[in-house]
């Protein structure tokens, strides 16, 4: 018999994290514990509002599976029982996590990659005024590749403050859906301009036609606009890349599935992640060792991760120690 536990932690940001949608000062996230012969399980997860979740319904889906979960149910039932997103993360994850401490063999093992490897993540600039944004640039200018969140105004002026602060950095431009057809071609210039090397959701999903009749400059990935495999289709001739985030997918098991087939469609792999901890990026580090760009960096933006964590050197994130998961 398998036990659940649920509980939510809350961990304050070493500054304002800001985006288009407004600023945030701590990382809410909700822990899922599945309990067999001895051993635990942990998933985390982080109740994403733009998705129409909060702590209260993500605790109250997952509590309406307790009994499924106590009796045994394995994750391809999982994913007929749960829809994509945030509380389907955390249980898939923790399942995941107890399977490899049940059989003794590494989840990455499991989910298909032999060995894990230490990968290079963005580190992101919040949004903010030019000169702002160029402070913060500056003091990570050392990094290989820099995030930048924009909004809908000012495009050009940020993005030439943060390259002129941190000229050997490459940059992920990141609209979170804040541009308009109005003003997009202007803006793709701007960031071809100041070398970016990736455009994330530069329009709201559903209302990006014009990705299909204007030119790439810079390739654009999709954020909002994916959250499963299913929605690959509809997004081939609109964008070149994909992001993939296991709070969107669902877990694990379904974000490999989303990695699989958009290779064969085409699609480029950015691995991204919300504002949470270790126990969050560790499952997502495993999708990552075949990624174009990593975009692991949460627990860099908290005051303090939890421990034990994942160990960062600069921007290079070493793969998970056991004791934190897999």
């Amino acid at each position: 018999m398998r036990s659940l536990d649920i509980r939510s932690d809350r961990f304050p940001l070493a500054r304002a994290f800001t985006i288009s949608r407004g600023s945030k000062t701590e990382a809410e996230v909700i822990v899922c514990a599945i309990r067999e012969g001895g051993h635990a399980g942990h998933g985390e997860c982080v109740p994403y509002a733009r998705y129409g979740e909060t702590v209260a319904s993500v605790q109250s889906a997952i509590e309406a599976i307790r009994g499924k979960i106590a009796a045994g149910m394995d994750r391809q039932a999982l994913l007929r029982a749960m829809p994509a997103g945030a509380a389907r993360n955390a249980v898939d994850c923790a399942l995941w996590d107890l399977e490899a401490k049940l059989s003794g063999r590494p989840a990455h093992q499991a989910a298909g990659e032999p060995t894990m490897r230490s990968l290079t993540t963005a580190v992101t600039i919040s949004l903010g005024l030019p000169e702002e944004m160029a402070a913060e640039a500056r003091s990570r200018a050392d990094r290989p590749l820099l995030k930048v969140k924009l909004g809908a105004d000012a495009v050009a002026e940020r993005l030439r403050a943060v390259a002129e602060a941190a000229p050997k950095a490459r940059l992920i431009v990141d609209a979170n859906e804040g541009w308009s057809d109005a003003d997009i071609e202007e803006n793709f210039a701007a960031a071809a301009r100041y070398g970016a090397v990736l455009i994330e959701q530069p329009l709201p999903a559903g209302k990006d036609a014009i990705l299909r009749k204007i030119a790439h400059p810079v390739p654009i990935c999709a954020d909002e606009s994916v959250h499963l495999a299913d929605d690959l289709r509809e997004l081939k001739g609109l964008y070149d890349a994909v992001n993939i985030k296991l709070d969107k997918a669902g877990g694990l098991t379904a974000a490999l599935e989303l990695r699989r087939q958009a290779r064969g469609l085409g699609f480029g792999i950015m691995v991204g992640c919300m504002v949470g901890t270790s126990l969050g990026m560790a499952p997502a580090l495993v999708v990552a060792q075949d990624a174009d760009f990593v975009d692991l960096d949460g627990p860099l933006l908290l005051a303090a991760d939890r421990s034990p964590g994942l160990v960062y050197d600069g921007s290079t994130v070493l793969p998970p120690a056991p004791a934190l998961w897999g």
